[in-house]
């Protein structure tokens, strides 16, 4: 497995991991991807060969000196998962909140015991629940934070 920048001509293919893995709530679509690759958001691929099987993104939304940053999507063919490709994708993105100083925050389904346990063991910490979060599941979701990892001083 190797891991590069996610392109346009992966929307397809996110977009049907999508339907895959969240077929209960509202799954991104290709168009979705694509506005978000366009907008020059950090999105990473995880490709087995040339097979996508696994992708993340991460938005900066506020500037330093107190940057913020938030996870907006990590996906995992469940064919791969359990091999560290969520793990990987998601120190990329944290690698480059920390360069920027900046703290992250992600949502997750509180019942995703297996997400949850992968945020926490990264340093994240539940600091909220989001009631009916997730449509139109209707599935809550915990608000994470993780605070940046550079020895920058923050005030």
């Amino acid at each position: 497995m190797h891991t590069d920048d996610l392109r346009e001509s992966d929307a397809p293919r996110c977009a049907e991991l999508e339907k895959l893995l969240f077929p209960g709530d509202d799954p991104w679509s290709e168009r979705s991807f694509r506005d978000e690759i366009r907008m020059g958001h950090l999105y990473r691929a995880a490709r087995d060969g040339d097979q996508l099987v696994g992708y993340a993104g991460l938005a900066f939304v506020a500037a330093p000196p107190l940057a913020e940053a938030e996870v907006h999507t990590i996906g995992v063919d469940p064919s791969h998962q359990g091999r560290g490709v969520g793990r990987t994708l998601l120190r990329e993105l944290l690698a480059a909140a920390d360069s920027a100083a900046a703290t992250v925050f992600l949502e997750v389904r509180t019942d995703n015991a297996a997400a949850r346990g992968l945020y926490e063991a990264e340093g994240f910490v539940v600091v909220g629940t989001r009631r009916n979060y997730y449509r139109p599941s209707g599935a809550d979701a915990h608000t994470m934070r993780r605070e940046p990892r550079t020895g920058a001083a923050r005030s």
